[in-house]
């Protein structure tokens, strides 16, 4: 595995920097108690984040980006994942770009991308239909219509939906529900008559809704690539975007054993430091080991995306499926060393356990990632 380069460690040093002074989990309380859940994040942060360039990190240069890679853009997210910062950095400029430079033509991606990567259009990418992540069972239709298209579906619990200028949905041209054939990719204004847009109030604080598309009608611009054959984009969309949510995983899983670390080494009971027990020092070492693996693992997926390389989509898997895993023990872990102050809302571990469980269950369960890794390996 590639070391970094001296760009990035500076990259990932200036965002950890930013991070701890301008958005630490306060601002998540702060977002939350002013009650600003249906935006899902601070414009004011969005803003600062947008202008040390993080929006465009995997946009290319033509398109007003710096095409710095997923690895690059990875750093950042571990480091915003460490502090739960709330912003569209995922959703806009990671998912729903990375279906524009994959199949955009240069008309749509000369339109979209510059505005992306300066922050000043948020992008969301629509593909969900359940409660549980099966891209492939998807229902939403697009009926040929006037030269154009007709979108119809519902949508469910999209990342910041609720403050997006433009969707990335994903519905069927052709086929039925299973079938990876007939899939086509669309870009929907979220102002357009027939989209429905409701807020849902998550138990992260993150900006999360339901879209509803009744009768929408779209331009043949409007197709991103080419019709019924969206998915080999969908499926490279989404293991980027499930690679960008596991550095982000690595970071809270992180920053969440690093502080209860610090509890084990400063909290006394029957007269010593907890730490000094040796049963908390086997719980802390096996969230340490497991820490370990997920980085490597995490690593290895998004250099394998940078080189185009032909098991990326398995080590996708393998990167999220074992994130998933440590930051559920992590997340557990934390609250439980930390004992009656750990099930209050005084202390952030209620809200390290919150962002755990959604991330878990975002572009696939543990469960989800292990069938599909085995899939990939021919079992």
């Amino acid at each position: 595995m590639a070391l970094l380069s001296e760009e990035q460690i500076l990259l990932r040093d200036a965002a950890k920097a930013w991070v701890a002074d301008k958005a630490p989990v306060a601002a998540l309380r702060k977002l939350r108690d002013d009650d600003q859940w249906r935006t899902g994040h601070d414009k004011s942060l969005w803003s600062e984040m947008a202008a040390m360039g993080w929006t465009g990190v995997i946009i290319p240069e033509d398109f007003g980006g710096s095409e710095f890679g997923y690895r690059s853009l990875g750093l950042i997210l571990e480091e915003t994942g460490r502090t739960l910062v709330a912003s569209p950095l995922h959703s806009s400029a990671l998912a729903a770009a990375s279906a524009l430079v994959l199949a955009g033509d240069d008309h749509q991606k000369s339109a979209y991308l510059p505005k992306i990567a300066d922050g000043s259009l948020i992008a969301a990418l629509a593909v969900d239909e359940s409660a549980h992540h099966a891209p492939s069972r998807i229902t939403s239709s697009a009926v040929a219509h006037n030269e154009g298209y007709k979108l119809f579906g519902k949508k469910r619990f999209i990342p910041d939906a609720g403050s997006a200028d433009v969707l990335i949905v994903a519905a069927r041209t052709s086929g039925t529900p299973g079938e990876t054939s007939g899939i086509s990719l669309f870009i929907v204004p979220a102002s357009s008559p027939g989209v429905t847009v409701q807020a849902l109030h998550a138990v992260d604080n993150r900006g999360v809704a339901d879209v509803t598309f009744s009768d929408v009608q779209l331009g043949k611009d409007a197709l991103l690539g080419t019709p019924g054959e969206g998915w080999p984009v969908l499926s490279q969309t989404l293991d980027r975007a499930r690679a960008g949510l596991a550095a982000e995983m690595l970071g809270t899983a992180t920053q969440a054993f690093e502080i209860t670390l610090d509890y084990l080494k400063t909290r006394n009971q029957f007269g010593q430091l907890i730490g000094s027990f040796q049963a908390l020092q086997h719980r802390a070492a096996k969230m340490f080991t497991e820490l370990e693996l997920t980085r490597s693992a995490v690593e290895a997926a998004l250099e394998a995306i940078d080189t185009g390389s032909s098991d990326a989509a398995a080590l996708v898997s393998l990167a999220k499926a074992k994130a998933n895993d440590t930051l559920h023990l992590v997340s557990n872990e934390m609250v439980q060393m930390h004992g009656g102050i750990g099930m209050t809302d005084a202390h952030d571990a209620g809200l390290y356990m919150k962002r755990a469980r959604v991330a878990e269950a975002l572009y696939g369960s543990s469960s989800f990632h292990r069938d599909r890794f085995a899939t990939l390996g021919g079992f």
